[in-house]
């Protein structure tokens, strides 16, 4: 495993609904990715993750699912699904698919079974069903509320018509948390990684990894003194869930190529984090801990190191993200006005979502500079689609187009996650941006802004300074800078300067500065190989909110 292809990968992840439309009906689908996916290989990444495309009523898009080993037919077929994997493979790029093994979709057969049979049978088993408080069993188990808001449990009609059990959806009512205890369950997820692996993808992205074990006594959690409920332990992280990934790991162990398994892991503690990555659970896990820091010197370098410390303890390697699907877009957040500290919530990423104004200018040189930081460090980087465009949150949706569950179970006081999800501008001057294929396309899924136009694909393969070549050119000298990558990470000292970050990779050196100051480079640090922000005069002075790579 020391080579194992995914420990320096850079990964791009797909929201297939948002990315290419091959049908014309506003819908992303497989075919359009297939039509796409030069695009993506000349981006110089090495693999895809492609968000849920399994059969679902997309009551969230896809993470309610309804059927784990098909296709969602708005997206294709299992044929089309092999063509795609095919085309991936044969360009040298890995594909890994996104497991959801919390909960399932309202619609799946069990949970359907489930409902039309009695308390306390073996359907209901593989759920978490309780009785209700109160002499009527009116008032839910406990005071548990659901992270998209509202209650996390929901009362059922049973069969004689009557207000029957509750039960328990961490997320949306479309979307029943399975009960792990039971052990139905974990028979299942095996079958389905089977199933997947020996089709050929390359691994999964385990949606919510820390969240498949709850606390069996299911006590309250507490409030805060405005009735505001606060982080609840006994929702995440139980010491259970371990063994779920022991078992994987021997799955994905046993089949040829290196499969990869990353976890979606939402914990306050780094060392929490590391627990997952043993060497026979997860091989990955993302840290979001960067991805939430705001954009200061210190905050960031504090962030790296806990990572590096905690991580390197185990024999894992990094796996670094600063976007995906469910925050906004990093132009968005750096380009706002920054915490001094860290929320914690009991969504963890509901502090990357605020409102409030944007300086797009500011937020997207540091956002260049933030792609050569995470390009540099050591380890594994997934990369979230439109990204590589520079493209800003899409915050002025109208309501009536939102579709975020967040949105309506917070009775539309909070945005969500659309904003990122908006389908991506191809082509400046066609219909949909190019998104959906044919003369006279349906509009998007969701509507795209008329600001879209510069930011088109065709706009800025055009630009030499754009986002996008900025990208393309970096992840090409990221692959050609390997033998510098394989080092570790050495902090170098800058003398009277807070706000700069410096540290060494074997021959490479990468710089950032975090404030507005130019920066002189050192000499002796080398000749500046790439580039956020333009180096001036002879004295290599870098621009504030800048960063570059150099190499002696």
């Amino acid at each position: 495993m020391s080579d194992a292809w995914w420990r320096d990968a850079v990964i791009y992840q797909v929201y297939v609904r948002s990315f290419a439309d091959s049908r014309g009906d506003g819908i992303g689908d497989l075919a359009g990715l297939r039509s796409r996916l030069d695009y993506v290989h000349a981006l110089g990444v090495d693999g895809l993750w492609l968000n849920p495309c399994y059969p679902s009523p997309q009551a969230d898009h896809g993470y309610d699912v309804a059927d784990y080993t098909d296709i969602e037919p708005d997206y294709g077929d299992l044929g089309e699904f092999d063509a795609l994997l095919a085309d991936c493979h044969a360009r040298g790029l890995k594909l890994l698919l996104d497991l959801v093994p919390n909960h399932c979709s309202s619609a799946h057969p069990w949970f359907v079974a489930a409902l039309a049979g009695a308390p306390g049978g073996s359907e209901r088993a593989r759920f978490l069903f309780r009785e209700g408080r109160g002499p009527d069993g009116s008032e839910p188990p406990n005071n548990w509320r659901g992270v998209f808001g509202g209650s996390a449990w929901t009362r059922v009609t049973e069969a004689d018509g009557m207000p029957g059990q509750w039960y328990l959806h961490l997320f949306d009512p479309a979307q029943p948390d399975f009960d792990w205890r039971n052990p139905a369950v974990g028979d299942l997820f095996e079958s389905i990684l089977r199933f997947w692996f020996e089709r050929g993808v390359d691994g999964f992205r385990i949606d919510v990894a820390h969240g498949l074990v709850k606390d069996a006594a299911l006590p309250d959690g507490r409030m805060d003194a405005d009735g505001h409920p606060l982080p609840n332990p006994a929702m995440w992280n139980q010491p259970e869930v371990h063994e779920v990934y022991r078992r994987w790991r021997a799955i994905s162990d046993s089949y040829d190529g290196d499969l990869v398994l990353v976890g979606e892991i939402w914990v306050a503690d780094v060392a929490d984090l590391a627990h997952y990555l043993r060497p026979d659970e997860l091989p990955q896990a993302f840290f979001f801990d960067l991805l939430v820091q705001p954009w200061r010197a210190s905050s960031v370098r504090a962030a790296i190191e806990r990572g590096l410390s905690q991580i390197a303890s185990t024999g894992a390697v990094m796996t670094w993200t600063l976007s995906n699907h469910d925050v906004h877009r990093v132009v968005t957040r750096y380009g706002q006005e920054q915490p001094l500290e860290v929320e914690v919530d009991a969504d963890p990423a509901a502090s990357t979502r605020a409102r409030g104004p944007v300086d797009v200018a500011l937020g997207t040189r540091r956002a260049r500079a933030a792609l050569l930081l995470l390009l540099a460090l050591p380890g594994s980087v997934y990369l979230y689609q439109g990204e590589e465009l520079g493209l800003p949150e899409v915050m002025e949706l109208p309501d009536g187009a939102r579709q975020d569950p967040i949105w309506k179970r917070s009775g539309h006081t909070e945005f969500g996650r659309d904003g990122c999800r908006v389908p991506l501008p191809w082509c400046s001057s066609a219909p949909s941006f190019g998104f959906a294929a044919g003369p006279n396309p349906a509009p998007p899924w969701l509507p795209q802004p008329a600001w879209f136009a510069p930011y088109a694909v065709d706009v800025q393969e055009q630009d030499p300074e754009s986002v996008l070549t900025l990208y393309r050119a970096t992840l090409r000298l990221r692959r050609e800078l390997a033998g510098d990558r394989t080092q570790p990470l050495e902090w170098l000292q800058v003398a009277g300067r807070d706000d700069v970050l410096a540290f060494r990779r074997g021959r490479l050196t990468c710089v950032v500065v975090f404030d507005e100051q130019p920066f002189e480079l050192p000499p002796e640090w080398g000749t500046t190989v790439a580039q956020s922000g333009r180096v001036q005069g002879p004295a290599g002075m870098l621009p504030g909110q800048s960063a570059a790579w150099l190499r002696t």
